[in-house]
């Protein structure tokens, strides 16, 4: 179920909302937009409902910080203004949409479900972990490297994930796949909160982009974090065993180990890269060396540029 944040102290405003949503959506509310903060980066909501005061000089700075971020400016806001309030120059908020207090009853239903599917039609996110997709990721590389930035990229993949899914079904392999994507955005992001970057190609492959002095270190706790609850994910028996039975692409039995995960590192500033392709052919050449390494590993290109 999507999630709808709501920010305000009115609790009939956040009662009236929660109760026309909640068969649809699951709405959290919180009394200002600071406390938020952590659920909004861990589960990228679907719609964020702010009832904005325009002298609240912080509520709108911190909707100026989400919207700059490349990974949550895809987040719509609703803006809920008092029946009375003089509107703002638009140009200078970071709304996609506002709704009169005295309009709620007769307008609120379609407004929110037209500002989410708006949002989703523009904004190319993957519909699993609601992280950006392909087309997203591959504008953030081109951007940076036609800027001349430095950057480290890393390719993370999921081994044994083809038949874990298979083993355990759909349901198992979805969650699976969205922890993995809350647990790359939150250790990326506390790692470099601006700058960063994460994105979900498909399946079991994502990407994040980050300074090169701190991919190391945040590949290394990811895949702690990894380790410390993939295990949860498979039945009690497998998980002691250390594998699981299932078929192979042949459709023959085998035997498969935990799962675990292999990132491929590329550095900006390691060739004269002026495609995004370039750069992650590389990424992928190096994730593909820490497969042939058993258990969790990544692989760094190493090379200098020779200017």
């Amino acid at each position: 179920m999507k999630n709808i944040i709501v920010v305000s102290k009115d609790t009939v405003l956040i009662a009236f909302i929660s109760k026309i949503f909640d068969q649809r959506y699951n709405v959290v509310a919180f009394k200002g937009i600071e406390s938020a903060l952590d659920f909004i980066y861990n589960t990228i909501p679907a719609l964020l409902i702010v009832r904005l005061d325009l002298g609240d000089n912080v509520t709108i700075g911190v909707l100026g910080a989400i919207k700059e971020d490349p990974i949550f400016s895809q987040v719509p806001v609703m803006a809920v203004f008092g029946s009375d309030d003089i509107l703002p120059e638009w140009d200078m908020f970071f709304v996609d949409d506002y709704i009169r207090t005295k309009e709620l009853e007769r307008e609120m239903t379609k407004r929110v479900e037209l500002c989410i599917t708006r949002s989703e039609k523009i904004v190319e996110i993957n519909p699993l972990t609601r992280l950006p997709g392909n087309i997203s990721i591959n504008k953030q590389i081109q951007a940076r490297l036609d800027s001349g930035e430095s950057f480290g990229l890393a390719y993370l993949d999921i081994n044994q994930f083809k038949p874990f899914n298979d083993k355990y079904g759909f349901t198992r392999g979805d969650e699976a796949i969205k922890v993995v994507g809350r647990l790359l955005l939150n250790i990326v992001k506390n790692k470099q909160i601006k700058g960063s970057f994460v994105g979900h190609i498909g399946g079991d492959d994502f990407v994040y982009i980050m300074d090169m002095d701190l991919i190391e270190k945040t590949s290394e706790e990811i895949i702690d974090s990894f380790n410390s609850v993939i295990g949860t994910f498979y039945d009690p028996g497998d998980k002691s065993k250390g594998f699981i039975e299932s078929v192979d692409r042949h459709g023959a039995l085998k035997t498969f180990p935990i799962m675990t995960l292999s990132i491929g590192i590329a550095n900006s500033r390691a060739g004269h890269f002026s495609h995004y392709g370039e750069i992650t052919e590389i990424a992928s050449k190096m994730k593909s060396y820490a497969k042939h390494s058993k258990g969790n590993c990544f692989k760094v290109d190493r090379r200098r540029r020779l200017d």
